[in-house]
């Protein structure tokens, strides 16, 4: 029953996103291919991946919330807590929909929605329109390195050379100490061979020549994600950029609270579950399920606003990334215990 109307309702919202979607955008969304048809159905194609993954966790929430009111209206609740099924037990016997939920939420947002993304950025519609890259091929490549910033116009298919390079090698407070103009730089181990450099020192000192040169300031060029929205990468993509420090692009720990969120969703599941089956042992008999309904809605409504919330507040900083993933699961999942608890007593 659970499992039949979560992919009713993931469908349904998903079919309803879309079409306001398309509707509101559907110039822009034509002029993607010259068939209308064509033009509509790949844009769907893209963004679905994206939609699924926003709203399968309230999904599964709506469909145990249906399941169990509809149990509650033919008093097969009263049965089932009659057969002596407590709520601890049931929740139990519920794993395997939370797992199989978690899966699919995993698989989407690690597999799905980083593949779709290229073509979103590419067509820079709506939201993706400030996301759509603007580099053009024969553009240099920034990257940076610590304090240093590296221009590079040119770097091969292995990401271990690289020609025409301009260091500007900085203090920790962002002062420029030195230039090095380097013809080429090729990669060994993690230190960058730079060969046929020009050194400007800060000052005014007369330029010289070095054929060659060693630089060990932690180089990385970006490889592997199209994008630095960690709600666009695979979970490798993610440890990649924690472990370069984000590359430049944004500090560490936006990607660290990010990789904490993408292993949650089976917990997310099995939250959801938790919170809707002590619910169901106060309408036994299949009065009040419109305050059934409510609350349900309301807490798993309060979950995802402040789950959002801690979210951005670990992007920006505040606190530490595993405590801005985690704590709204450790806070409805105490919540779900002191319900279950209390049902158990009572």
């Amino acid at each position: 029953m659970i499992l039949l109307r979560f992919f009713v309702l993931l469908l349904s919202i998903t079919l309803f996103v879309l079409t306001l979607e398309i509707v509101g955008l559907l110039n822009s969304i034509l002029a993607i291919d010259a068939s209308p048809i064509m033009a509509v159905g790949q844009y769907a194609l893209a963004r679905s991946a994206s939609i699924i993954s926003t709203f399968l966790p309230f999904c599964l929430l709506l469909a145990l919330l249906l399941a169990i009111t509809e149990l509650s209206y033919r008093n097969e609740m009263t049965a089932i807590w009659s057969a002596g099924i407590s709520p601890s037990r049931l929740i139990v016997m519920l794993l395997p929909v939370a797992v199989v939920v978690g899966a699919i939420q995993f698989l989407i947002s690690d597999k799905a929605v980083p593949a779709a993304a290229p073509y979103l950025h590419d067509w820079g519609i709506g939201d993706y329109a400030a996301k759509k890259s603007h580099v053009n091929p024969g553009d240099p490549i920034w990257i940076r390195s610590g304090p240093d910033i590296i221009q590079a116009k040119s770097v091969n298919a292995d990401l271990t050379e690289m020609k025409n390079i301009i260091i500007f090698r900085r203090q920790a407070d962002g002062l420029l100490l030195q230039q090095l103009y380097v013809e080429e730089a090729k990669l060994a181990g993690i230190i960058w061979q730079l060969k046929n450099i020009n050194v400007f020192d800060r000052g005014g000192r007369v330029p010289y020549h070095l054929n060659e040169m060693n630089y060990a300031g932690g180089l990385r060029v970006l490889s592997g994600a199209p994008t630095d929205d960690p709600q666009e990468m695979t979970i490798t993509q993610i440890n990649d950029y924690i472990a370069h420090d984000g590359y430049g692009q944004r500090p560490a720990y936006v990607y660290q609270t990010w990789w904490h969120k993408r292993i949650s969703p089976f917990i997310v599941a099995l939250i959801m579950i938790s919170l809707c089956i002590p619910l169901a042992t106060r309408f036994r008999r299949g009065g009040g399920l419109g305050p059934l309904l409510g609350v349900g809605v309301g807490m798993g409504f309060l979950f995802f606003v402040s789950d959002g919330v801690a979210a951005s507040i670990g992007e920006i900083g505040l606190v530490a990334p595993w405590l801005a993933a985690w704590t709204p699961i450790i806070v409805f999942g105490a919540i779900a215990a002191g319900l279950v608890a209390r049902t158990e007593l009572a």
